[in-house]
């Protein structure tokens, strides 16, 4: 944003230099020209240091973010990396819902927690292929 301050700086002073004046149709139109650049050299560097202080604050956010993610994501890492889920559709109310393995009775059935109806889980591992073996 110097760089246009001081270009705009040195056309100010070249008008004064070549002594142009209000009095002539031209003279106003190349003052008025340079009155504008002097203003939108002020509008940008107030955008450049808006900007500037946007980015700031976004890096202070995103470290923050990061802080939480970090905390969040640890207290899941705490549990137990072995536990095996099922997903299982009641046949009554179709509900679909996940359980924990060692939830299940001796016979491999659990109750719905929707309607209450008896669900058999089925630890077939091949999903209908032809060569399985665990059916």
């Amino acid at each position: 944003m110097d760089y246009i301050r001081e270009q705009v700086a040195y056309l100010r002073g070249l008008t004064e230099g070549l002594g142009i004046s209000e009095e002539t149709n031209e003279g106003k139109v190349l003052l008025h020209i340079v009155e504008i650049l002097d203003d939108i050299s002020d509008a940008l560097e107030g955008l450049a240091d808006a900007q500037e202080d946007l980015e700031e604050y976004i890096e202070v956010i995103d470290e923050d973010l990061s802080d939480l993610e970090d905390d969040f994501y640890d207290e899941f890492d705490e549990f137990d990396d072995d536990i095996d889920f099922c997903e299982v559709k009641c046949p009554e109310c179709g509900e679909v819902t996940y359980i924990d393995m060692e939830m299940l009775d001796d016979d491999n059935k659990i109750s719905c927690p929707n309607c209450g109806e008896e669900l058999e889980v089925d630890f077939c591992c091949c999903d209908d292929e032809k060569d399985c073996d665990c059916e």
